[in-house]
């Protein structure tokens, strides 16, 4: 390792060959609602004379440009002019860079913005931030993890900092919907909770992601079964003009991504990943070992203008490996839940363009087995987990172009799911002295989900927009299959720059497939409900500058509350590893009652500064916020993830083309937690009564870019925690010393990675 450190170093002082000319960016136009070719648009290299304009197929060519960063402006009259930013050309291959640009309903006096750097989402009006693949990757301290760098942003909390669980405004990380190019995915992470969304690191190779879209609340009717976010990624098409790919050794991992053309008008992408955690921890001495690999691969076929199909496979393997040759190793590994996944989504996606609008067509299967256990110092079972859950879906969606300033979206989907678990849970007492009655579980199940949205956009007078819809969803695995929520949002332009908006929905979703076979009473369970409130103001300062501020109201009820633990309702579960640490409780292996109740209120304020002729770039973004939930007892306690004040600061300083750092500050304010008794009990009266210290760190990042003839290289080193803080995230009982443990953090932790395109 210190070798490969020094070779890296040395790479650093030489000089690279020089870099040719003649590059080029390609790419295609779309109006944001039909997705229709746009013709005529212009396209220009912003501080250069390179431009292009789009043909009748809506696509443009961009050469004769050097290796370096470039921004480009988007414009065709009628439409709202539209800049991205940070794109780098190279030597290793052409860029594509897409547009999607909206129609310009608004004509105000007296006041001229030339260009628009934020995208926005027709029928998303609040709480919705957009991420290029660049903003992502460049994130400190974020591995290249597509979920980790949504961190930053206002309103959401992590829970735990070796972890992506995202807790968005006091909802639980089970309440958080990922969809891959329209593809609905449990968890994309590897060793993810069962039954939850969160994980260590993301199994979706950012290498092949175009961009993405979070919505922290107040979405839309088109999505669903989901409480308090949807993150949308959308992955790029493979290269269309040779073969080619890309090396890399990251902070965790290392692989190998391929990618070229099939056909006319057709093209592949391909990834193979492998964690090296594994060399790490067994030199270190560890005594448990965790190992991962990841497959990604996505096929486009233009059929015509107007239809194309696309393919996608992701799979995920995972596993840890316990080595038990002394006795503290022995001891820990008593206290961690292992967790062996495999794990894969399919889909396959249709579209069709027609005059005024598109319909998708996707059709997919998720499939994941969890083998989980735990295991006491004698090697004797605590927990032993073999479940398998499979999903295969159908899904429709269709959006229609009534005219410039009205559109309409209307869908639905159909899902078969299997689900099937063989559980050994020997007696288990918790902490509190409660007696789980769950000892045994052999059972399947086979359920059917269905679902339909309308919503019907509107802008008026050239300044009000509203969004109108509602959403069935069915259930049939439990007694109340049926729910309606109405969503409705409204957006009023005050002038160019600054927008007031509004929503209000009611959204649903649907008991974890464990917890319906854990007891038989469980059936009787509802559809977790929320009520939300959401009113925002936007104002631009400049062109690439972003202020927001939002205030939230989340009203929740018919939240699963144990039977057994009076005190326990499930919207307090779902993080971390899970295990005897946290007494099992995010398996809801017990009776249960949708008695849980609670709320979580906030307010929030970003500015947010897109990289431009002023090279610097970043968010920053304060929260403050409370949750709180009731079980069967009926008291009010705070949420296990609620932390008060969140600050957050992200951003970076391009110096040039080749080099650039980069910054990321959090601060957060203790999560609640339940002290523990001489002995190592637990007292209900103190459930959530104390928390942590404030939790804060600063991650830096410098990066390298190499440009050789038929190659770029891209080295960087990363330092998270750069001032070693390692405020305590969780406590356990140490049974050897007798004493409360503190879980802390790594604290420092240096990285290098290396990419080499070709």
């Amino acid at each position: 390792m210190n070798k490969f450190i020094i070779n890296i170093y040395f790479l650093i002082l030489i000089k690279p060959i020089s870099a040719q000319d003649d590059y080029n960016i390609f790419g295609k136009v779309v109006d944001a609602v039909s997705k229709q070719p746009l013709i005529g648009v212009n396209i220009l290299v912003i501080g250069t004379t390179n431009g292009s304009a789009t043909n009748e197929n809506g696509t443009y060519k961009i050469t004769g440009l050097t290796a370096g960063n470039y921004s480009l402006r988007a414009s065709l009259v009628g439409y709202e002019t539209f800049v991205k930013t940070d794109i780098n050309i190279s030597s290793s291959h052409p860029q594509q860079v897409d547009f999607e640009l909206k129609e310009q309903a608004v004509q105000l006096e007296n006041v001229t913005v030339t260009s628009n750097y934020f995208n926005s989402v027709p029928t998303e009006v609040n709480s919705v931030r957009s991420f290029s693949y660049e903003e992502i990757r460049k994130a400190p301290g974020g591995f290249e993890d597509v979920v980790r760098a949504l961190s930053v942003l206002p309103g959401v909390a992590q829970a735990d900092a070796g972890r992506n669980d995202l807790i968005v405004r006091g909802g639980a990380p089970s309440e958080n919907l990922y969809t891959v190019d329209g593809v609905e995915i449990p968890n994309i992470n590897h060793f993810g909770t069962q039954g939850a969304a969160g994980g260590p690191l993301s199994y979706i190779n950012l290498d092949f992601v175009k961009g993405t879209t979070f919505s922290t609340g107040g979405f839309s009717a088109a999505y669903g079964d989901k409480l308090s976010s949807v993150l949308n990624i959308s992955l790029r098409e493979g290269r269309n003009d040779r073969f080619g790919g890309k090396a890399t050794i990251a902070a965790t991992q290392f692989g190998l991504n391929l990618e070229g053309p099939l056909s006319n008008g057709s093209s592949f992408l391909f990834s193979v990943r492998r964690s090296y955690l594994d060399f790490i921890f067994k030199a270190a001495g560890f005594g448990f070992v965790p190992e991962y690999y990841d497959v990604l691969s996505k096929v486009n076929f233009k059929i015509d203008n107007n239809n194309s199909i696309s393919f996608i496979f992701v799979s995920a393997f995972d596993y840890v490996n316990f080595f038990n040759d002394t006795e503290k190793q022995r001891f820990d590994n008593a206290r961690i839940l292992g967790s062996n996944q495999t794990q894969y989504v399919a889909g396959l996606n249709y579209q069709h363009l027609f005059k005024n609008g598109f319909y998708n067509l996707i059709l997919s299967r998720n499939y994941t087995d969890y083998n989980t256990s735990q295991k006491d110092l004698y090697s004797q079972p605590i927990f032993l987990n073999k479940s398998r859950e499979g999903e295969n879906a159908l899904k429709w969606d269709l959006v229609y172009k009534l005219s410039s300033s009205a559109e309409i979206n209307i869908g639905a989907s159909i899902k078969n799911i299997t689900y099937n678990s063989d559980i050994l849970f020997p007696t288990f007492i918790t902490t509190f002295g409660d007696s789980l009655p769950t000892t045994k579980l052999a059972d399947e199940g086979r359920y059917t989900k269905g679902a339909a949205y309308a919503t019907f956009s509107n802008t008026l007078f050239d300044r009000l927009t509203t969004n109108i819809g509602a959403r069935l969803d069915y259930f049939d695995a439990i007694n109340n299959k049926l729910n309606i929520g109405p969503r409705i949002s409204t957006s009023y332009k005050l002038n160019e720059l600054t927008d007031i908006n509004g929503s209000f929905g009611i959204y649903y979703q649907a008991p974890s497939y464990i917890w319906l076979l854990a007891d038989q009473s469980n059936k009787n369970l509802n559809s977790v409900r929320v009520a939300q409130y959401i009113a925002g103001f936007n104002h631009r300062l400049r062109e690439d500058l972003l202020f927001k501020t939002e205030i939230f109201y989340k009203q929740y009820s018919n939240y699963p509350a144990s039977l057994v633990r009076q005190y326990l309702v499930l919207a307090n579960t779902g993080a971390g590893f899970a295990g005897s640490d946290d007494n099992f409780s995010a398996f809801g292996l017990e009776p249960l009652s949708s008695a849980g109740k609670g709320n979580s209120r906030g307010v929030e304020l970003s500015i947010q500064k897109k990289l431009s002729d002023v090279p610097i770039y970043g968010i920053a973004s304060f929260t403050y916020s409370k949750s709180q939930f009731a079980a069967l007892d009926g008291v009010e306690r705070p949420g296990s993830y609620d932390q008060n004040w969140i600050i957050n600061l992200s951003g970076g300083y391009k110096f040039n083309h080749l080099w650039e750092a980069s910054i990321k500050f959090r601060y957060a304010s203790g999560k609640p937690y339940t002290p523990f008794n001489l002995g190592g009990t637990q007292s209900v009266i103190n459930y959530n009564t104390l928390r942590f210290e404030a939790a804060h760190s600063l991650d830096v990042r410098v990066e390298r870019r190499w440009l050789f003839e038929t190659l770029s290289l891209i080295t960087y080193i990363d330092i998270q925690n750069i001032y070693n803080n390692k405020s305590a995230t969780s406590v356990r009982w140490d049974a050897r010393s007798n004493s409360v443990e503190e879980n802390k953090p790594i604290g420092l932790l240096p990285s290098i990675g290396v990419s080499l395109e070709f």
